[in-house]
């Protein structure tokens, strides 16, 4: 229990920081896999922290045979990177790498700046998107599950998070709470998200004459902008950074002609497309956990469709992420169309059947439309 002159020390540090702009150094261990390379993943946690609205002031990475289970980055090494932040002038660390709580613990006592890891990064720029109360709740929930099984924000560590990158919340989380009353909390958001389970489900249901195909893929991988060039509209949110989609949109799209299709009617093939959240590889579990109701939308999907964007370098661990994800699922049987979109910006080394198409300029939607509609024929009774 804080008392109250150390309460009123206390709001006195969240009032100071709240407002001043996130300078972030970057800290990561290399561990060398040859299967998962640094230097994507490391672009990819930056262009994180940058949609969550932080300057990079620097980047400190190291090379290590695996973690020091004390402080991930060695005593030594954490003693550097204290001095660092200072000359640069940083006042948050963000740490690529997954950090266990006595990591934290011993590592907030070297380097007295708010510490952030990948986790809470992504947690971040989720509440910075969601939009909708149902996206509110699943990233409230997901910030509580985190937030519970690492005791952050608990006693001394809110002084050092106060109200910057990685503690901010869309709902009502507040960081100075029990165990208790995060659990009071978390019961309510699941009996709110439960309901919008029911909600979608009588929705679902509703609309069953229609079958459901679910844009799937890495963030930013550009399936809102395809979504929209389906539908012929311009009402999916576009953004070129991570997780600019957060909640689902479901709209109608004309497909083409076809009689063969028990869907089908006056000869015209009408499938209901879903934009549904982009994944990340190693996404965390909080996530898949809170975000259940909306990935539902992918467990009553026709077809799935996979978009890789092909511009990208390292497309291939990128698809790669999203094969696991689906696999963890229960998805990885589900009909799917593997489709590259981003042509238009240059295309890496791409399958010689690739389907190829650019959502921004229209190429190849025509052959993506013919694709999703023989697939739905393969699988669907006459």
């Amino acid at each position: 229990m804080v008392d109250q002159t150390s309460q009123r020390g206390l709001n006195r540090k969240l009032r100071s920081t709240r407002n001043e702009p996130t300078r972030a150094l970057v800290v990561a261990v290399d561990l060398q896999d040859p299967k998962a390379p640094l230097p994507p993943q490391l672009d990819e946690f930056v262009a994180l922290a940058r949609a969550a609205g932080a300057e990079i002031v620097g980047i400190v990475a190291q090379r290590r045979a695996q973690v020091d289970p004390a402080t991930l980055v060695g005593t030594g090494k954490a003693r550097e990177i204290a001095e660092t932040a200072a000359e640069l002038g940083a006042n948050a660390l963000f740490i690529f790498n997954g950090l266990r709580p006595r990591q934290r613990t011993n590592l907030e006592k070297l380097v007295p700046l708010a510490i952030v890891d990948r986790t809470m990064l992504i947690l971040d720029v989720f509440a910075r998107h969601a939009r909708s109360r149902e996206g509110k709740l699943q990233v409230e929930l997901a910030q509580l599950r985190y937030r519970q099984a690492n005791l952050i924000g608990i006693g001394t560590a809110l002084s050092r998070l106060g109200g910057g990158i990685g503690t901010r919340g869309p709902g009502e989380t507040k960081l100075e709470v029990d165990r208790r009353q995060i659990q009071r909390r978390i019961s309510t958001l699941r009996r709110a998200l439960e309901e919008v389970r029911t909600q979608r489900a009588n929705r679902r249901a509703a609309h069953a004459a229609e079958p459901l195909v679910a844009l799937v893929g890495y963030t930013n991988a550009g399936k809102s902008s395809l979504l929209n060039r389906l539908a012929s509209a311009a009402e999916a949110f576009v953004a070129d950074q991570p997780f600019a989609t957060l909640d689902p949109l479901v709209r109608r799209v004309w497909i083409g002609p076809s009689t063969s299709l028990r869907y089908a009617r006056d000869d015209n093939f009408t499938v209901r497309v879903a934009d549904t959240v982009g994944f990340i590889t190693d996404l965390p579990e909080e996530l898949i956990a809170a975000f259940r109701a909306t990935l539902e939308e992918l467990q009553s999907a026709a077809l799935l469709v996979h978009v890789i964007d092909a511009s990208n370098p390292d497309w291939e661990r990128q698809a790669s992420s999203v094969d696991a994800i689906l696999r963890e699922l229960g998805l990885d049987e589900r009909p799917i169309v593997r489709v590259f979109n981003k042509v238009d910006r240059g295309a890496h080394s791409l399958q010689p059947d690739a389907l190829e198409i650019s959502a921004r300029t229209g190429a190849g939607i025509d052959r993506l439309r013919e694709a999703i509609a023989g697939r739905l024929l393969m699988t669907t009774s006459v």
